[in-house]
């Protein structure tokens, strides 16, 4: 008896195809999430290892590292640029080799080829990169051994000089008017007994999106945004709540379109300088908000009163290591007080874990 073979219809295929597609878009999202928490996770490991190397240092100088270590020691050579916190750490992050190789006689420009010659006496030691300094949720749009960990300078800035506990040991004296005599008494180095506010309620090190040579426009979408910093002619230096709170309104409002004016944030680990934020971040602006510059016209130097948040891509917030060697969550919604208190190291203030 001959039987008809009988093939799918198109109906049928059309079905099957909508189906598979269904199922797509059902289950991309949930591989995604399972990328980021992945991501997330390595990049928690990365900040808890730093933290722990903290605790390593301090154990051996009686301090945290310092936020510069300024000038560096060959400061002809290297225009007064110093030694960032992160090459104290090295030797506690398994990387002692580097450490060794490291001559703290010459520059920290160690990949910078336009300046002096002593700025390239490090230069294999600071070309190297260093996995434990990157969050891979980050994809670093340049090519220099970058950092994604900050170090906190404290904030608002101008409340109390340097706050925070990751500050430059020594303070340029050129760079602002004589009357800023709050960064010459606050610059110094920190150690755990002087985080009165409780090593647990004191942030260390948090994260940041690191720089691009592409260009950076206001309302570019957080991938392009975060990299940049903004102008807002402000130029208040936020000496009271109020003109910070203004500042922050100014920042925010910014224009879509308007172009960043720098986009250097963690494009080398090993370097930074008193009066800017190389390498460092404050509490002004809470977690994931715009970074806005506040004291024209010196377009280099106004992080210290503007706002340098931390910057994630982890969706709702970013990691933050606390001194006493744990790391947290820190939700971008945080309340706007209690980010404050937590920047400090003894302010006084008093934060419950249910804040944040």
């Amino acid at each position: 008896m001959n039987r008809t073979r009988r093939g799918f219809t198109l109906i049928e295929l059309l079905v099957v195809i909508a189906i598979i597609g269904v199922l797509i878009a059902l289950l991309l999202p949930a591989v995604q999430s399972a990328r980021e928490a992945a991501r997330r996770a390595q990049c928690t490991n990365n900040l808890k290892q730093i933290a722990l190397a903290t605790h390593n240092y301090h154990d051996v100088n009686n301090a945290v590292p310092s936020g510069s270590l300024w000038p560096c020691p060959g400061n002809d050579g290297c225009w007064g640029w110093g030694v960032a916190p992160m090459v104290g750490v090295l030797q506690f992050i398994e990387q002692g080799t580097l450490y060794n190789a490291y001559n703290a006689s010459l520059g920290v420009m160690g990949n910078t080829t336009a300046a002096p010659n002593l700025w390239l006496g490090n230069k294999t030691v600071f070309d190297t990169k260093i996995a434990s300094f990157m969050c891979p949720s980050d994809s670093a749009e340049v090519t220099t051994p970058v950092t994604n960990y900050l170090g906190n300078l404290g904030g608002p800035f101008a409340l109390g000089g340097y706050s925070g506990p990751v500050i430059p040991s020594r303070y340029s004296p050129w760079d602002y008017p004589a009357d800023e005599t709050s960064l010459l008494a606050t610059a110094k180095t920190v150690g755990f007994a002087a985080m009165r506010d409780g090593t647990s309620n004191t942030a260390l090190w948090s994260e940041g999106i690191s720089g691009t040579t592409n260009s950076v426009v206001a309302g570019g979408g957080k991938g392009n945004e975060a990299r940049g910093v903004f102008p807002t002619n402000f130029n208040n230096r936020t000496r009271s709540a109020a003109t910070v709170m203004a500042m922050l309104a100014s920042c925010q409002s910014i224009a879509p379109g308007t172009a960043s004016i720098r986009n250097d944030r963690g494009v080398g680990w090993q370097y930074t300088y008193p009066g800017y934020v190389n390498n460092l971040y404050n509490h002004v602006g809470p977690p994931n908000s715009r970074r806005c510059t506040n004291a024209p016209p010196n377009t280099w130097s106004l992080d210290l009163w503007g706002t340098e948040p931390p910057t994630s891509y982890h969706p709702g917030g970013v990691n933050t290591a606390m001194a006493d060697g744990s790391v947290r969550f820190i939700k971008e919604t945080i309340g706007l007080q209690t980010w404050w208190a937590l920047g400090t190291k003894a302010g006084g203030e008093v934060v419950s874990a249910d804040q944040f």
